[in-house]
């Protein structure tokens, strides 16, 4: 089923799984239910399934760089926050990682749980028993006493952007998830998924113009998503690292009671990565331990 665009400049094919993707050094071919699809380049945008990656840059599950989570919707939850501020609790049996209760538009809350993958493995943990075990837990009892699960519960991966990976070739472009570009610290995929969208359609742009589709060429596109996304990724890296230590959590969170700078720093890190990247210098820990202003 083809539906037209006002513009005329592109065509939604709907109801269509895609197959199979086949990229030579003349074209490529996009493999549907009911069509094949010849084009010049590819921009793959496939989230977590990442055909394009898997197939030709050799992407694999890596758990060291993998998050394991699990989402769920309740309706009735206690005690959300009126404005709609979300809440990050680091629970100790999910470390690294964190479980979430995030405020929704209808008075419901998005409710999950995430850990990197390498210690739900080595570990054997059960997420969805983690999640109901935190759920019955003596600090959040109380506010899901009458809460009513609203859809089933469902997990999915997240490839992290904890490392640089390649994400162009030959005559295609990856970007978002299928790009492993989620925050290593947030979990948070949908802005670096836009942005890298929209920077592989201006690269996209430039190799059609020019005829060139070589991976020399479109390595431009790499350069220009590691230039712009990459210092924010290594810092949420090593913020995913710290929290693998609940004590140095719980002493600064001490401290942050009595410094109004550090308060607007945990405030507003997740949205602000120069604020962020305090937490990897080491004068910021001195600045907490003697109550610097």
């Amino acid at each position: 089923m083809f539906s037209k665009l006002d513009s005329d400049y592109a065509e939604i094919l709907t109801k269509q799984k895609v197959s199979h993707v086949s990229i030579t050094a003349d074209n490529v071919i996009v493999g549907t239910s009911d069509y094949d699809i010849e084009a010049e380049l590819i921009i793959s945008c496939e989230g977590t399934r990442a055909l394009v990656a898997k197939k030709y840059l050799k992407y694999s599950l890596e758990r060291q760089h993998h998050c394991a989570g699990l989402r769920a919707y309740y309706k009735g939850v206690e005690r959300l926050n009126e404005q709609g501020f979300i809440e990050l609790h680091f629970v100790k049996d999910a470390l690294p990682g964190y479980f979430w209760i995030f405020p929704l538009p209808n008075g419901e809350a998005n409710v999950g749980l995430g850990m990197l993958s390498k210690y739900v493995s080595k570990n054997k943990v059960n997420l969805k028993e983690l999640l109901q075990e935190v759920l019955e837990s003596a600090k959040f009892k109380d506010r899901f006493i009458n809460a009513e699960l609203v859809d089933d519960v469902k997990g999915w991966g997240l490839p992290l952007g904890s490392k640089r990976r390649k994400i162009s070739g030959q005559r295609f472009l990856v970007a978002g998830d299928a790009a492993s570009l989620i925050d290593p610290f947030t979990g948070e995929g949908i802005g670096n998924a836009m942005f890298s969208g929209k920077w592989a359609a201006q690269h996209a742009t430039k190799a059609i113009q020019s005829k060139d589709f070589s991976p020399t060429s479109l390595a431009e596109y790499d350069k220009e998503v590691y230039r712009k996304l990459g210092n924010e990724l290594r810092v949420s890296t090593i913020m995913q690292r710290l929290i693998k230590f609940p004590w140095l959590f719980n002493w600064m969170l001490k401290k942050i009671k009595k410094n109004k700078e550090l308060r607007q720093t945990i405030t507003f890190m997740f949205d602000d990565v120069d604020l962020r990247k305090k937490f990897s210098n080491p004068i910021f820990y001195l600045k907490i331990l003697f109550n610097f202003k």
